[in-house]
């Protein structure tokens, strides 16, 4: 049935190329394999690298927010203050106005004529017109 002589060299050789050629496509296989999965690799440590950024920015945000609020109630409470104290300031004028308007009168009745008294005290009264001036044109760039 076989001519061939069982020492012959030529159907040895096939099968012999034929496993050199299957053991290089496997070594190609296994090199695209570990190929893909340094890159799986690298791809998941800049995910992890975003997530840790992102989890940053997030304490950050909230830190800043709660800083916002922290600001914005310090910023209310300094208005509410400003305005009592503006308030205060303005019965403050008015009580020494109405002081100075009354000195005025009575100075002005005992000397009967206007004096040095009456010079210094519409000073005084020109300087509290002066302040109310003042007083309008802060209020309104606040309100602008």
């Amino acid at each position: 049935m076989n001519d061939r002589p069982a020492n012959t060299p030529g159907p040895a050789e096939a099968p012999s190329a034929d496993v050199e050629m299957a053991t290089r496509r496997l070594m190609s296989a296994l090199d695209s394999l570990e190929s893909a999965v340094e890159r799986r690799r690298e791809a998941d440590r800049d995910e992890d690298e975003l997530a840790s950024r992102i989890q940053a920015l997030g304490a950050d945000r909230s830190r800043l927010a709660d800083e916002l609020d922290g600001s914005l109630v310090k910023s209310r409470k300094l208005e509410r203050a400003n305005r009592e104290i503006a308030d205060k300031l303005d019965a403050a004028i008015g009580t020494i106005r109405a002081v100075l308007g009354e000195v005025t009168v009575d100075a002005g009745m005992r000397e009967g004529a206007v004096g040095a008294g009456m010079s210094e005290d519409a000073e005084l009264h020109a300087a509290l017109e002066e302040d109310d001036e003042l007083e309008e044109e802060d209020a309104e760039a606040e309100d602008e």
